[in-house]
């Protein structure tokens, strides 16, 4: 434990020494703090502009599950485990906020284009937490982003298999439960994928500087 504290010391000395890397994290960490102002924004108008739902593949075939307590307390370990890839290797934060940033700006884009109603009959999220509300609660479907941020992270961490794999496996898991509880579209799912491929080659070109960075750590 002493030792892995005295790592994590050390990349935090190597990294913020230079000038370049203190101003680039605090840059990226305003970056993804307004990505996800906006999203929020943007989910609350597709949610009060919604309008009538439409049939489904998949959702039009099976019956609803309970899956709201997944939805939310698997969200929140997700983020737990991203928050702790951030903060002990912080080389690597800059690209990691950019790119999260990145995809929320981009998923707040689509968004807003097109009004449609949720699935009729589709998990509810009751917990009174507000934040979940806030989270999970909108009109927020195209595209998912509990299928698309961590497929984003897999591919971040695609030379590291046991964090490649668990991102994977996290991603698949989120696109099966969300289908289940009715509270995305098949659409929204399977495009997540293909949408946040892109999103990570973009990231690499808009910023390549903390691309290097991240992989050299």
């Amino acid at each position: 434990m002493k030792e892995l504290a005295s790592t994590i010391r050390t990349r935090y000395a190597e990294t913020f020494s230079e000038r370049y890397h203190r101003y680039t994290t605090a840059f990226a960490g305003v970056f993804f703090a307004l990505s996800i102002v906006i999203t929020v924004m943007v989910s609350n108008y597709a949610a009060r502009v919604a309008s009538n739902p439409v049939t489904d593949i998949i959702l039009s075939n099976t019956r609803v599950y309970d899956v709201d307590g997944i939805v939310v307390y698997g969200a929140f370990a997700l983020i737990a485990v991203i928050t702790l890839l951030v903060l002990t290797h912080p080389k690597r934060a800059p690209f990691i906020l950019y790119s999260l940033g990145l995809l929320f700006l981009i998923r707040a884009f689509f968004i807003p284009l097109t009004h449609l109603g949720l699935y009729p009959v589709h998990t509810a999220i009751n917990f009174e937490s507000r934040i979940a509300l806030v989270m999970f609660g909108g009109g927020d479907d195209f595209f998912s982003g509990h299928v698309g941020g961590p497929f984003l992270m897999a591919l971040l961490f695609w030379e590291d298999r046991p964090l490649r794999w668990l991102f994977l496996i996290v991603s698949v898991f989120f696109a099966l439960v969300v289908l289940l509880g009715h509270m995305h579209y098949t659409i929204d799912v399977a495009a997540a994928f293909f949408i946040t491929y892109a999103i990570y080659h973009l990231a690499q070109k808009l910023f390549s500087r903390e691309y290097a960075l991240f992989r050299r750590n």
